[in-house]
């Protein structure tokens, strides 16, 4: 049963539950995007439900904009970083898809990792977004996200998730 019907999101109720679904899109993607010179592409941005700015990667919605002509997970990942960082990848690939916080919300995401990146535009987001790009050495992101901490500003723990993966 549908209790509210929002212009993005639906509130759902399935025998005790009551959770969160997206109703614009088919996916989530989140892009973990380095430079061929070890460089980690993190994106701040300010975030309304935490009213704060927050360190995240690029990441973006699947199918939110096209409907009509539906794009894959790969394209919405490619799409996303290019606009979010200005950035493009030579290389993608899939690392691992789950559910975000599976008490609230149906939403899986997708990270890729998106290798040898290089920067092809200024980035910054869609007229929606005001997004600052950071790039950071790998050897020293999780000092720089601990003083970014310090700075007051929140760091989305899928980060450390991103981060794993390229050291591995």
């Amino acid at each position: 049963m549908i209790l509210y019907k929002g212009k993005y999101l639906d509130l759902i109720r399935e025998d005790n539950w009551e959770y969160v679904k997206r109703s614009t899109c088919s996916g989530i993607v989140v892009i973990v995007p380095m430079t061929h010179d070890g460089k980690v592409i993190l994106v701040e941005q300010f975030r309304r439900p935490v009213e704060a700015q927050v360190i995240e990667w690029p990441a973006g919605l699947v199918n939110d904009k096209m409907p009509h002509d539906p794009e894959t997970m790969e394209a919405a990942a490619r799409r996303e970083l290019l606009e979010e960082t200005g950035y493009e990848a030579a290389h993608v690939s899939l690392l691992v898809e789950g559910p975000v916080s599976s008490g609230l919300s149906s939403e899986i995401i997708t990270f890729y990792q998106a290798l040898e990146v290089v920067k092809i535009a200024s980035g910054g987001g869609d007229a929606t977004e005001s997004i600052k790009v950071h790039e950071v050495p790998l050897r020293g992101a999780d000092l720089w996200l601990y003083e970014m901490e310090k700075k007051g500003l929140l760091v989305d723990p899928k980060v450390y998730v991103g981060l794993y993966f390229l050291k591995a």
